[in-house]
């Protein structure tokens, strides 16, 4: 039987913290003959993780002097850059799209399977958002950014018929999915290393936020209700461009302790009281590491933490970003916060672990595989994988 070759295509590859590129790093392990591509590849040697001695097939943007610090600002090359990639040796094309990935150009008979983390979030349902937090609001200034994103938006659906079959990290971007490029998109939920983490011992009377000092993630909410709390005190794990402002008008009850290390973070999430959530996210794997911790959780009611949160079970969710919804939260958490069990806490976050997703990754694109008639290699391959003997690993 002849194997089918493998592509996998990611957007950058700049760092292994963020959520996509740990999907990324259960995809290449369930694929690990697939050749890597990306338009843009930054990573330092001692943080190449899971790559391993992997190349990775790159853009002309990897040309570019400064390319690593100042990538974003490249968005009116990126899809270029994205089309510039011959991938046309492959049979089965696996990305992993937040941006411009899944706009490989591919060929009839080759099958493209896309694990969408979002629809580009800037150029569709934020536009304006990213607009005022950009500074890029008024006068001339906007009307260039509108027009590149008017832009991108045409050639993202442009794009979208070449995929054949689109996956989806949460409903809430499948819904996202469904509106902008009115297909339908399977649910599988990111990887979330629940067995590196555990429930804690003695819970300490303080409340935590791990998060990126970013705007979206609107810890100025978390901050303003803490101002009205004197007696609770807030922990605030996590660095960004907002880190200065942040700190100048935060109240003398909330502490920040910047980046600090996966041990140190994983302590404090075992001891809080509550883990804190105010931005509206498409998943929320911080959200998951707390439950893994059996620490509950009061987020924000919308995107993933309406999937990941169970209301009064595992956490409380606030229906307004507003420090008044936040604080009315808190105090109603506090009225009956020895109802939680860590344990059954705990039991929950296992929803969303490394080894369900490898599962059903594998299992989806297999069938996917199976069912197509274009590719009798594929087809083939997918069949004998289904067998007890099979062997995982796929050729070039």
């Amino acid at each position: 039987m002849k194997l089918p070759r493998v592509a996998l295509i990611h957007d950058w590859l700049v760092t292994w913290q963020a959520g996509s590129e740990r999907v990324l790093a259960h995809m290449l392990a369930e694929f690990p003959g697939a050749d890597v591509y990306a338009i843009l590849d930054k990573l330092p040697p001692y943080d190449r993780g899971p790559l391993e001695d992997r190349r990775v097939h790159t853009s002309f943007l990897q040309k570019i002097p400064g390319a690593a610090r100042f990538y974003r600002s490249m968005l009116p090359l990126m899809p270029l850059a994205v089309e510039s990639l011959d991938l046309s040796g492959y049979d089965l094309i696996l990305s992993s799209s937040h941006a411009v990935a899944k706009g490989v150009i591919t060929a009839p008979r080759q099958l493209h399977v896309c694990y969408c983390h979002t629809p580009i979030r800037y150029a569709w349902d934020l536009q304006h958002q990213y607009l005022k937090e950009s500074h890029l609001d008024r006068g001339i200034r906007k009307l260039l950014a509108l027009s590149l994103l008017h832009y991108i938006r045409l050639w993202d659906l442009r794009t979208v018929p070449a995929v054949d079959h689109f996956i989806a990290n949460s409903e809430f971007v499948a819904r996202r999915i469904e509106k902008f490029y009115r297909r339908e998109a399977t649910v599988i939920y990111p990887p979330v290393d629940v067995d590196g983490f555990a429930a804690g011992g003695r819970r300490e009377d303080f409340y935590l936020v791990v998060a990126r000092l970013v705007p979206y993630k609107r810890i100025d909410i978390l901050l303003k209700a803490f101002e009205r709390m004197p007696n609770r005190r807030l922990v605030v794990i996590g660095d960004g461009p907002l880190k200065k402002s942040l700190r100048a008008g935060s109240p003398p009850n909330v502490q920040f302790l910047g980046r600090q290390s996966q041990e140190s973070m994983r302590a404090h999430l075992q001891r809080a009281r509550a883990f804190l959530y105010a931005a509206e996210e498409d998943f929320g794997i911080s959200i998951v590491e707390a439950q893994a911790c059996g620490t509950p959780v009061i987020a924000y009611a919308a995107g993933g933490a309406l999937e990941t949160v169970i209301h009064e079970r595992t956490g409380f969710l606030f229906e307004e970003q507003s420090p008044e919804s936040v604080v009315t939260a808190i105090r109603r958490f506090e009225s009956s916060d020895q109802n939680f069990s860590p344990e059954m806490i705990r039991r929950h976050s296992q929803r969303f672990s490394d080894e369900r997703f490898r599962r059903q990754y594998r299992s989806f694109v297999l069938q996917c595989c199976s069912e197509q008639n274009f590719n009798p290699c594929l087809r083939e391959w997918a069949e004998a994988q289904s067998r007890p003997a099979a062997a995982y690993a796929t050729g070039r």
